[in-house]
């Protein structure tokens, strides 16, 4: 990434029941059609669908880590397409943190939605049928396994999720993540 955008991160965390997160913001039937009209849909091996099931994936965690980080940028009068500059650098730190939590406790990391940083755009090997070339970083975002992060994010982090208008950013953008665990007190950063 070239010239690095100047902003404020400020992460927010909270923990609770995998079974209650499961069973309060997981909205198959909504979330699941969003997905299915995404142009990455089948395309990114990050992307459903998948070829395993759902719900025995979720299964077997006590805990559900919910991370996010509220990126405010200096300018406020940035182009949407400024975004991904914005991104990048904290969606590094989180997916390097959550292989760190999986390494360190066991459990199941979800990354941040997108496209996936380890192959150039456009190359993910899916659309040709291989294998994944880099699964031992990738992973599904919880949107991708269908959570609705406007939810979790406002009603579990206070954290209304923001969207620009015409061509200009919000006045902040959000990166969401979790790690679902059957350790004692986990912490993120």
């Amino acid at each position: 990434m070239n010239n690095p955008l100047e902003y404020t991160a400020r992460d927010y965390t909270v923990s609770l029941p995998a079974s209650e997160y499961i069973a309060v913001y997981r909205d198959a039937r909504r979330i699941g059609a969003c997905c299915r009209v995404c142009p990455n849909y089948g395309r990114s091996w990050a992307c459903p669908p998948f070829d395993f099931d759902m719900d025995e994936y979720l299964s077997g965690y006590r805990t559900a880590l919910i991370i996010a980080t509220k990126i405010s940028p200096v300018r406020h009068d940035l182009p949407i397409s400024e975004a991904q500059r914005l991104l990048y650098p904290e969606r590094i730190k989180h997916e390097k943190a959550l292989l760190e939590l999986e390494r360190r406790y066991g459990g199941r990391a979800f990354a941040y939605a997108g496209t996936c940083l380890y192959c150039p755009a456009g190359s993910c090997s899916r659309p040709d049928g291989q294998p994944c070339r880099h699964p031992e970083r990738v992973r599904p975002s919880l949107e991708a396994c269908e959570f609705d992060l406007c939810r979790t994010t406002e009603e579990l982090l206070g954290i209304p999720l923001r969207w620009g208008e015409g061509d200009r950013l919000p006045e902040y953008l959000t990166l969401v993540s979790g790690f679902f665990h059957n350790a004692g007190n986990v912490t993120f950063g």
